[in-house]
């Protein structure tokens, strides 16, 4: 039996414009994404077996652990693609990133999957396929592969390293509220207005340029759907520089914050930063 453990990094939206709505029902977006060091964690075991069996477990009863898991299908799609037959993967999912939290748990818990197979299977296939499979599996698998900051587009899966810069960073999140990326999406689609501010654009240059990002954080689909919370309205309320992150509902603030400011109904992450690793061996 072989086996190994992955870390799989949580990511933010610095910034996330919608460009259009496409003929297969995403979006195209622009978006500078950055890893943070808030991490899942898999135990990924591998030995020969009567036939392919995949079997996860886990740390928490708030995903499910069969087919429907991200995790599941990245196996399968892997033992599919490098046409293997005949071995029992095992992999126990360490949840540390919160479930439905515009934090990219379930893409990079899949990209780790993806990632360290490829280790256990002596690097089989290329970085370019583990993309490839990365962006038939999903939008954010990519970035969470890749690691670092990076400018995503196409629905995410496209993406290109930027500048990498550390920042310190805290999130916010509400404990009995998750916004699918359906949701926020399909609310941003019905909003007659639709601001453009560029910002995606504004942070790239200061990035290149190594000046203060602060100000150009920016998130269309917290738009979409902050009228609709009253628990976004108090983070903004309490952290007025905050920002949600992708569908949300997990707000994050470039600082260390005091965690007193706000009551026991919201989960708080503190001394967090930026890394520059996507998924890597723990």
């Amino acid at each position: 039996m072989k086996s190994i453990k992955i870390k799989c990094p949580a990511k933010i939206n610095l910034t996330l414009e919608i460009v259009n709505k496409r003929e297969d029902g995403f979006h195209n977006i622009n978006s500078v994404m950055q890893l943070i060091s808030l991490y899942d964690y898999l135990d990924i075991s591998v030995e020969k077996a009567g036939c392919n069996r995949i079997i996860l477990s886990g740390s928490t009863n708030e995903i499910p652990y069969d087919e429907t898991n991200l995790v599941y299908k990245a196996a399968n799609l892997f033992l599919k693609e490098i046409k293997a037959d005949g071995y029992e993967v095992k992999i126990n999912i360490e949840k540390n990133i919160p479930i439905a939290a515009g934090l990219a748990g379930g893409s990079t818990d899949g990209a780790g999957t993806f990632f360290g197979l490829n280790l256990l299977f002596d690097n089989i296939l290329s970085k370019e396929k583990l993309h490839n499979l990365c962006a038939s599996l999903g939008s954010d698998l990519n970035v969470c592969l890749e690691g670092g900051c990076l400018l995503a587009t196409s629905r995410g899966e496209n993406v290109e390293k930027l500048p990498y810069v550390k920042y310190p960073v805290s999130l916010i999140k509400p404990k009995n509220l998750g916004i699918s990326a359906k949701e926020a999406y399909t609310k941003y689609s019905e909003k007659k207005f639709k601001p453009k501010h560029h910002n995606t654009k504004k942070i790239i240059t200061a990035l290149k340029e190594n000046k203060d990002i602060k100000q150009y954080l920016y998130n269309d689909l917290e738009y979409a759907v902050f009228d609709d919370y009253k628990e976004l309205q108090h983070i903004k309320s309490i952290f007025p520089k905050s920002v949600m992150s992708g569908s949300g509902s997990t707000y994050f603030v470039l600082d260390n914050i005091d965690e007193t400011r706000i009551s026991e109904d919201y989960q708080v992450f503190k001394k967090l930063e930026f890394v520059k690793e996507g998924c890597s061996v723990a």
